[in-house]
């Protein structure tokens, strides 16, 4: 028989419609499957429509080398450069991906896109950074000190020297300082270890470039900047250091009571910008200071209640008209010891008790792979639930889980923990997919992953966004929503979430407009709108849409937000071929 019968012929379509077959088969497990038969047309239309851009620009954006200036090292001039050229190419790194993304229509695509709800984000690093430290360098009575001299670049770049920004009361009046010398002297070798310096003072003397290299400079130093992201040397440990010692940096500026004010309200208004209906933040800190406060005290309930008014002032202002909400899942640092977290959970139930409408839930936070297991935790997470059901308060956990390489280890296994103390969400759940039971568990107890691919990108837990685990937890059927994580720190610059969306669009073949749909869709039927039981939570899931209270109502507004979008997409580049 030729392979060119008829009779061959006839086989080969056979199997072409076995071949599709299975895949229409695979395809029904995703899930995304129900949202994608759902579909109005003008939907369908739409996510046809993105699918050729994106193949348009797979085709001419990401597939060319273009010429990139380099430094000649070897040169004894800095001016003289050497020509190089960078390949760019579909699901590069973010942190190269970034500097082309703004020609790009999938760019404009996931700007006007509505995203639903932020679910996984920690307040510390919501702001763009340079906003961040204008407004340190403009408040009265901050001031910089360093564990060392500041005094030449090799010094400023080394990680073990500790720099603190932060207010003293003995520094309000400009131009003073504690003790003698003037500002600069921070950026000399005569410079008194730890002695605190007027913060504007020292930006405007900085050695090379005054403020604006200042603000360049420490922007960098608690920032992954892009050369960082590209030394894939480094491991999940050497980032994880660098990105816990930008938090020791910036917490003090972020969590001074003129500061925060303004930070919140920068984040909110920037994230509803960003097509962002609702928030659940983490965010809680030892380390706030009321205004004009010197001594570090026990301000836990003064920040909370800091967070409620200036949510409620966004909220009533006619920049925060059509925002849902925010509310607060209260965090504490996995690397506590027992004594310390239950006084935390004690403060918790007492903010429940006064702002019963923004304490959402419960988390402990920190590197994973450094920080106490769940299971070592267990006595005390035990404790909070028993006293949590007889104060009948409600705080479930919404706990971080599997944010590791590890396969086995004590670190993938709390997975194990988070799903057994119903966990309602796992943040990153990074090393779920290699679990077949806890995928099945997750999927039958209605479990969210939040997940955040450009962190998960950034700290080493995956080379790329296509080698990122998501797609293999979405093909098996589990619930997901897209998250920032730390935006500030990582490379996207704001608290929107159109970066991590367009990553996730341009790098998984598989998703699509519709999946990425999806994904939103499931931020707002996973929200914590209110106060409800384990039972009233998984029934009120489960119903999504068909439901009869605020989650529901919040479904069909985003589901009107979609059509709008899809119609805009049609209208905007519907003529694409």
């Amino acid at each position: 028989m030729d392979h060119q019968s008829a009779e061959n012929q006839g086989l080969v379509q056979t199997f072409f419609g076995n071949r599709s077959e299975l895949i229409s088969r695979e395809k029904e497990q995703r899930s995304d499957f129900s949202f994608r038969q759902s579909l109005s047309p003008t939907a369908q239309k739409a996510c046809s429509v993105v699918s050729k851009i994106r193949l348009q620009e797979h085709e001419t954006i990401w597939s060319q080398r273009i010429p990139v200036a380099k430094s000649n090292s070897n040169s004894n001039s800095r001016s003289e450069e050497k020509e190089e050229s960078e390949e760019l190419f579909p699901g590069m790194i973010f942190n190269s991906a970034k500097n082309h993304m703004d020609r790009t229509q999938l760019w404009k695509i996931v700007q006007k896109m509505p995203k639903g709800a932020l679910l996984h984000c920690h307040l510390g690093a919501m702001v763009d950074l340079e906003w961040l430290f204008e407004q340190a360098v403009q408040t009265r009575g901050m001031v910089v000190s360093a564990t060392e001299a500041l005094s030449d670049r090799w010094v400023r770049a080394r990680a073990d020297v500790s720099v603190k920004i932060e207010f003293s009361a003995g520094c309000e009046s400009e131009g003073e300082e504690e003790g003698d010398g003037k500002g600069k002297g921070i950026w000399e070798a005569g410079y008194e270890a730890l002695k605190k310096v007027p913060l504007k003072n020292a930006a405007e003397s900085f050695p090379h470039g005054g403020k604006a290299g200042f603000l360049k400079w420490i922007e960098d130093r608690c920032s992954i900047t892009q050369t960082e992201a590209v030394q894939n040397h480094l491991g999940v440990n050497d980032i994880w250091k660098k990105l816990q010692a930008a938090f020791v940096a910036i917490t003090p500026i972020v969590y001074y009571e003129p500061i925060t004010r303004k930070f919140l309200r920068r984040f909110l208004t920037t994230a509803y910008a960003d097509g962002i209906r609702w928030v659940e933040m983490r965010g809680m800190t030892r380390s706030f200071r009321l205004e004009g406060e010197e001594e570090l005290v026990e301000n836990r309930l003064q920040l909370v209640r800091v967070f409620r008014e200036e949510i409620d002032a966004f909220m009533a202002s006619e920049e925060g008209k059509g925002f849902w909400g925010c509310r607060l899942i209260w965090d504490t640092l996995r690397s506590f010891d027992d004594e310390a977290i239950i006084t935390d959970m004690k403060l918790c139930m007492q903010a429940k008790k006064l702002y019963p409408t923004l304490i959402a839930g419960y988390d402990l936070v920190g590197p994973e792979d450094h920080g106490r297991t769940l299971h070592s935790l267990t006595p005390v997470l035990v404790w909070f639930q028993s006293q949590l059901a007889a104060q009948n308060l409600t705080i479930p956990y919404f706990l971080h889980a599997g944010e590791c390489v590890g396969d086995g280890d004590s670190t993938d296994q709390n997975l194990y923990d988070a799903i057994l103390f119903k966990t309602r969400r796992i943040g990153h759940a990074f090393s779920l997919y290699k679990h077949p039971l806890l995928i099945d568990m997750v999927k039958d107890k209605q479990i969210l992953v939040e997940s955040c691919p450009i962190s998960n990108e950034v700290l080493r837990y995956t080379a790329s966004i296509k080698m990122h685990p998501l797609p293999a937890l979405l093909a098996r059927g589990v619930k997901a929503a897209i998250s920032n994580d730390d935006p500030a720190m990582m490379g996207q610059g704001s608290a929107g979430l159109a970066h991590d969306f367009w990553q996730a669009l341009q790098g998984w073949e598989n998703l699509g407009l519709a999946g990425l749909g999806s994904l939103a869709q499931n931020s707002v039927c996973w929200s914590a709108f209110d106060d409800q039981t384990d039972e009233e939570w998984m029934e009120d899931v489960s119903k999504g849409v068909d439901g009869t209270g605020i989650r529901a109502q919040r479904i069909k507004q985003w589901n009107a937000e979609w059509e709008q979008f899809c119609e805009w997409i049609v209208k905007e580049f519907g003529d694409v071929e």
